[in-house]
């Protein structure tokens, strides 16, 4: 057996079990004790300062100098308590990761003690180095300058034990350099459109929050067989690997028993979760073997995507403690489900009403069928940012295969609201309605809580789907900062309500009641967007005729997806709410560009190393030893079938029935060449290798090709079209290559292996 998977499977079954412990206390008495949130603030703050804090949070208003001094002493107060030594601001990089610099409290006073010490300045503000960090060319290398800033919005929580501090990060020019700048700016945005919007229906209606509830799936593979796939250490997905004869045909993972080994990581890493105030609730199978997903209550938008990053950073940490490793790839296994990262959206007003959820009055209703409207004509709109949004190598992988959804931006609503935007389509018309009209649409509006009940069955197969309260964007990847596409979702439906709330005012000044102006406004939305709704399956090849029929795209490589960030109708988008400017928008578009081609780069190369250094040499070694038994045949005259004589069979005391068929044996395979089947695996091995390492060769050479483009967005194309279709043509042979070489030859860990120990 080649020596990285034997050692891993020596490993495996020589290994003690991991000892588990679990609080005992109930979730209640240690859920948030390491986030420094409104209740610890309360105890530690002064009344001014909490009242500062909260005024920043719920209205975006600036801490003064003497205010974060005294924040800062609280916080570093209540942290040496928990054994803090280190803070750090943690912050969002352009790399898909978070980042931090770790910085003792203490300080020398100068006669040979120390004190601890933590600023106003110090927690408002930090200079990390920026020219490390992908920029998409608004820094130079040479121009280190950056700066990280405090966001109260997102409390400050212990990790380890270090005090970590949520914050954005801009250049020394005021540039964005991260995905929470941005974010913030979107959500900004809509809670002024929302808000003003909200005012036609109830004026005590002062804020309205996005909110999020993201559902992670990801894989456990145990970290010995993780340790002996270089492909899966350095792509995160297995760029070989041949299916087993069972995956999950049989259906008989999702929503199955856990296994004991799997809940003791699940347990400690929930409840690391709860302490950092991460309101994980839901944990279960997935689809393919050794799957999981879990789930937390909804939050406000800014922190659920801080949490979600937080998550990801401590399922992994806490998976080695249980000799597991983390697959957050989108697509780690071939042949099986991928992981995505379904992100559950609604809005929230401060007056404690979800948006998207039908009231019980025809008013309360005609406003869900406001934001509702509005939410599908901006996807409508805007699909093609909401697809760029979602857009990466990994996601490549997954989406348009059988457990996600297609390329194809599309919405299912349900029949039932179908029926509802059908009948508004054919009953308002323009001018005003009569009073029989009115109390008709009204009483039809009014229904609405009753016939969603458990209405219409969901729809996996649409990327973005209304579930009776919320709208689920089911296509954002599971290794995915979901702060991107929050941004772009968040940013399209403002811009929508903002365009709205400018129709209605504009038919309210010309005489329209004000229930009429908004109906007809919402009936021409209706009209120039039903385009984009789609109930059916969205897997199908006559969803992809009928797709582009409708005109809508169906954008299935992420170099073309990414080019909608610099349309001009795009980049007017973000420079009209002030989330981007022109010179940060192309520079999004050129990162991106960079992170695709540079991970098919390394995966690339990766093939080629794996290809040479442990396929070929395992298969040529097998081929070997089918050759010296083809030689061993020949040399004791087996080439052609030679059978013992009856005689020796007399010697042997066989039987009469025996003999008999000895006989009609001999008479059948006395022409037989029995090495003729070593020869035939000698031949298809050969075969095999040979077109792998013709393939290997080629991609190499399109490589080269591809690197010498200046440009970066022809650089990726060229990646994409040229040189990422011989990954999966070397694939092939390699995985027959499995098939053929003798088990205990073969080098790589096998799917049937990391897929189902446990």
């Amino acid at each position: 057996m080649g020596s990285l998977r034997k050692s891993a499977l020596h490993e495996i079954s020589t290994r003690k079990p991991v000892p588990v412990t679990t609080p005992s206390d109930k979730v209640s008495d240690y859920y948030g004790t390491n986030v420094f949130n409104k209740n610890t603030m309360n105890k530690y703050l002064s009344k001014e300062s909490y009242e500062k804090v909260m005024e920043a949070i719920e209205n975006s208003t600036r801490i003064d100098r003497k205010i974060a001094d005294q924040v800062a002493h609280s916080m570093k107060t209540w942290a040496l308590e928990k054994g803090a030594t280190h803070f750090t601001h943690w912050f969002q990089p352009l790399t898909g990761l978070t980042a931090e610099k770790h910085d003792a409290f203490f300080e020398p006073t100068g006669n040979g003690d120390a004190i601890e010490k933590f600023s106003g300045s110090e927690l408002a503000q930090q200079e990390p180095d920026a020219s490390s960090f992908p920029s998409g060319g608004i820094r130079n290398t040479f121009e280190a300058r950056g700066y990280t800033a405090w966001d109260p919005a997102s409390p400050a929580f212990i990790l380890g034990k270090t005090l970590c501090i949520p914050t954005i990060y801009i250049s020394y020019t005021g540039e964005t350099l991260d995905v929470k700048t941005p974010l913030l700016k979107a959500l900004t945005s809509i809670d002024k459109a929302a808000t003003e919007v909200c005012q036609y229906f109830d004026k005590n209606v002062t804020k309205v929050s996005a909110t999020l509830g993201w559902e992670q799936e990801y894989f456990l593979v145990d970290s010995a067989l993780f340790n002996a796939r270089p492909d899966l250490e350095l792509t995160g997905r297995t760029l070989f690997g041949h299916a087993p004869a069972r995956g999950q045909q049989l259906e008989d993972h999702y929503f199955g028993s856990i296994s004991e080994r799997v809940l003791a990581f699940i347990r400690e890493l929930e409840t690391e979760c709860l302490i950092l105030g991460i309101p994980v609730r839901t944990r279960h199978n997935e689809v393919a073997p050794n799957q999981f997903e879990c789930a937390p209550i909804f939050e406000e938008a800014n922190l659920a995507v801080d949490h979600n990053l937080l998550l990801m950073d401590v399922m992994e940490k806490v998976a080695r403690r249980h000799n597991f490793r983390v697959l957050l790839h989108e697509k780690p296994f071939a042949n099986v489900n991928g992981s995505g990262k379904h992100n559950n959206w609604s809005m929230q007003t401060d007056t404690g009403v979800n948006l998207l959820r039908p009231g019980k009055t025809p008013k309360t209703n005609l406003q869900f069928l406001t934001f509702f409207v509005n939410t599908i004509k901006a996807v409508h709109e805007y699909a093609d940012i909401l697809r760029a949004s979602i857009a990466s190598v990994a996601n490549d992988h997954r989406l348009g295969a059988n457990e996600a959804p297609p390329a194809i931006i599309s919405i299912f609503i349900g029949e039932q609201l179908t029926k509802i935007l059908t009948e508004l389509e054919e009953k308002v018309h323009s001018g005003k309605l009569t009073p029989e009209e009115k109390t008709n649409i009204k009483l039809n509006i009014g229904r609405i809580p009753e016939i969603l009940l458990d209405n219409t069955d969901r729809n996996r197969t649409s990327p973005f789907a209304f579930t009776g309260n919320k709208f689920e964007f089911r296509a954002v990847g599971s290794s995915a900062n979901c702060g991107w596409p929050m941004t772009v979702l968040n940013l399209i439906v403002a811009d929508q309500l903002r365009k709205f709330k400018k129709e209605v005012d504009a038919q309210i000044e010309k005489g329209s009641d004000k229930d009429v102006a908004i109906l007809q406004v919402l009936r021409d939305y209706i009209i120039t967007s039903k385009k984009v709704l789609f109930e059916g399956n969205g897997y199908s090849e006559e969803w992809e005729k009928e797709a582009a029929k409708r005109g809508l795209p169906n954008v299935k490589t992420t170099p073309e997806a990414l080019d909608a960030l610099v349309t001009k109708k795009n980049v007017a988008l973000f420079t009209t709410h002030e989330v981007f400017s022109e010179r940060e928008a192309h520079s999004r578009h050129e990162i991106a560009l960079e992170n695709y081609l540079k991970k098919l780069q390394i995966e690339a190369r990766v093939a080629g190393e794996l290809v040479y250094t442990h396929i070929i040499p395992a298969a040529l070694k097998y081929q070997n030893l089918l050759i010296e038994n083809v030689k061993g045949l020949t040399s004791i005259g087996l080439g052609v079938m030679e059978m013992a004589t009856e005689p020796v069979l007399e010697t042997t005391g066989a039987t009469k029935t025996a003999k008999t068929a000895f006989k009609s044996i001999t008479k059948e395979t006395a022409d037989t060449n029995f090495s003729s089947t070593q020869l035939e695996l000698v031949k298809s091995i050969s075969y095999h290798v040979n077109t792998i390492k013709t393939g290997v060769d080629k991609m190499v050479n399109e490589r080269k090709l591809a690197n010498a483009h200046a440009d970066t967005r022809d650089k990726a194309f060229a990646y994409c079209n040229n040189v990422k279709p011989y990954l999966e043509e070397i694939r092939y042979h390699v995985d027959k290559l499995e098939m053929l070489v003798e088990d205990e030859l073969w080098p790589l860990p096998k799917y049937r292996e990391m897929l189902f120990t446990r």
